[in-house]
Parts: structure tokens; sequence; C-alpha cells
């Protein structure tokens, strides 16, 4: 049986999953899915990621599927699908540098417009300078995705990365005292 080039993603993608989801995370994470500290249950530094892999697993998983078959006319991989290619891996580096960076600079900004000495480290956890850095790099990654598909930029691409933002703050961050949104807890 030959897999179509679909499905061949699909396995890659679903290995990808198991290893990241059994081996990845066990081995770099130390704390386990739920951590308790006098009888608090809270949640641990393995679940963000186990929960991402078991969605990656899922939708590799639907590729290996769903993907059609080898006899289905298939689209070659050319220049412009390796140029697309190269513009996603450069969004998604230039949104990860933002939610690094954002954060730090607008803290130093403020100290310098308000002549205080705060430290971004200090302030992580505190609103509003935990979502800074989160909230511009997702929406940043989320717009500049949506505006390469469509081939033109629009303010329904921004709104869509705004909402989505808003809603993985109020899923992630909002039900849970302890969680910090990337990239803050390896700050």
């Amino acid at each position: 049986m030959s897999l179509s080039r679909d499905q061949k993603i699909g396995a890659f993608f679903l290995l990808f999953a198991v290893l990241l989801v059994f081996v990845w995370v066990p081995l770099d994470v130390d704390s386990g899915y739920t951590v308790q500290v006098r009888r608090q249950v809270s949640v641990g530094d393995a679940f963000a990621p186990t929960i991402a892999g078991v969605f990656v697993l899922i939708g590799g998983l639907f590729l290996l599927v769903f993907g059609g078959t080898r006899d289905e006319p298939q689209e070659p991989i050319d220049f412009l699908a390796l140029r697309f290619a190269g513009l996603l891996f450069a969004v998604y580096v230039l949104s990860f540098m933002m939610m690094l960076f954002v954060g730090p600079i607008a803290v130093l900004v403020s100290n310098l417009l308000t002549g205080m000495e705060q430290e971004y480290r200090l302030l992580r956890d505190a609103a509003p300078w935990k979502y800074l850095g989160f909230a511009v790099g997702c929406t940043f990654a989320i717009t500049s995705t949506i505006s390469l598909l469509e081939g033109r930029f629009s303010l329904r691409a921004v709104l869509i990365g705004l909402c989505a933002v808003l809603a993985m703050i109020a899923i992630y961050d909002l039900p849970f005292d302890d969680l910090l949104l990337p990239p803050n807890g390896d700050v």
C-alpha cells in the first residue's frame, strides 16, 4: 500500500506527537501533569505540552486516515511551496521573538517614562505585563498566517487573531492561579 503525500505528512506528525507525548515531555519536564502541594492540586509543567501533543496526534491521525490515496492527483512540492513554508517559518520565528521580548521592552520603556526601576521577571505574573508578549506574538502569528493564506492583509485577520488570543487567555490563564503563559515561565 502506497501512501499519498498528505498521508505521509500525517504519519510524520503522528510519529512526532507520539515522541513528544511519551518521550520528550517526560524526559524534559520534572513535574507531572498535575502537582499536589499541601492538599492543593494544580496544573503541572507537563500539562500544556502534552495537550498540544495530543492535538498534533489527532491532526496527524486525521491526515493519515482521510488524506486521500496515491491515485489522486498530487500537487508537486515546488519552489512556491518551499517559499511559502519558509515564509511561515519566518513568521513563527518572529512571533516567538515578539513573545520573548515585548514584555521586557515594555517594562524598560515604562521605567524610562516613569523613572521607576521595575524588573520584568518580578512583573511576569501581573496584568497587563504577563499578557503583552503572548498577545502581541500570537496575534502577529495568527494574523500573518491568515494574511499569507489569503494573499492580503485584512482587518478581519487581525480581529480573528485578537479573538483567538483572548480565547486562549480565557482557557489557559484565567482558570489557573499558578499557570504562566508563554514565555513567562522561562524568563
